[in-house]
């Protein structure tokens, strides 16, 4: 059987940005702290928390002590609160993410009422979100969005989650254009994700079987699971090479593999390794 990986698999530069940040930081001889995970992954968070590193939930005293902002950034609220509680702030926001956060003010600024289309409670989003004065409007499907809302709004300015689905990014813009007398759309999904979703509009069409890897926490590796799950049934969605099924190969002549943005590479060459060995 043929085993055929996504060029895009696995981290993406926003990703190992952020690792890189923290275990470097881990070495400073200074206490590093997060508010939640640094990416949506156990066995990368397993990896920070060895290198020293501790997730809070809420800050406390911060003199002497490092706050990590991770890649999914955080809200202007987090980060003056930080600094008045006296942690030095050290920022892994993905540069991508803080480029949707530069426009999202900027539209805020030039009088337009901005609309984040994304997972509502996804980190991201809600760093997004907190960067504005006013109270954005968060859509996370075309089914949620309120036409009576949106049909008072003269404005409208949009962003995009960097890892959102194009086509259900699109589908919305389409809908408030509709009914938005003004809209400015920017398509703020990042090219990494572009590429990978590029893949995987293609690989399932092409393989007997599908293989993702990744977090079920990922919401990047979610959608690229459910993409190739429309394309081709036999796609299967695993965290670890543990959770491979000799029963899904029956017959199969190819298995294409890709991977979501937080997977790291040990995690896919654990899964190829399992493929073969129950493939020989």
């Amino acid at each position: 059987m043929k085993i055929n990986l996504a060029k895009s698999a696995g981290f993406c530069f926003g990703v190992k940005r952020a690792i890189s940040i923290a275990l470097d930081k881990a070495k400073s001889g200074k206490p590093v702290f997060m508010l939640g995970d640094i990416v949506h992954n156990e066995e990368v968070v397993k990896q920070v928390e060895k290198a020293g590193i501790r997730k809070i939930h809420r800050l406390g005293k911060g003199s002497g002590r490092i706050l990590l902002i991770r890649a999914h950034g955080c809200s202007n609220k987090t980060l003056r609160r930080a600094k008045e509680c006296g942690y030095t702030v050290i920022d892994a926001t993905c540069p991508m993410v803080k480029d949707i956060h530069k426009i999202a003010k900027n539209l805020e600024d030039t009088g337009h009422k901005v609309i984040v289309i994304g997972d509502k409670l996804h980190d991201e989003v809600q760093g997004i979100a907190g960067q504005l004065k006013a109270k954005a409007i968060v859509i996370d499907d075309l089914k949620n969005i309120t036409i009576k809302k949106i049909k008072v709004i003269p404005r409208a300015g949009v962003v995009v989650q960097s890892t959102q689905s194009l086509d259900k990014a699109l589908k919305i813009a389409g809908v408030l254009r509709e009914n938005i007398r003004e809209v400015e759309f920017h398509n703020t999904i990042c090219n990494p994700t572009r590429i990978k979703q590029g893949e995987i509009n293609n690989m399932p069409l092409e393989n007997d079987v599908m293989i993702i890897i990744g977090s079920k926490a990922s919401a990047n590796t979610r959608r690229l699971y459910e993409i190739s799950r429309s394309l081709n049934k036999k796609s299967y969605w695993v965290n670890s090479g543990k959770e491979i099924n000799k029963s899904w190969f029956s017959k199969a002549k190819s298995v294409g593999i890709t991977a979501g943005a937080s997977t790291p590479e040990s995690t896919i060459r654990q899964v190829i390794q399992r493929i073969r060995t129950k493939n020989p």
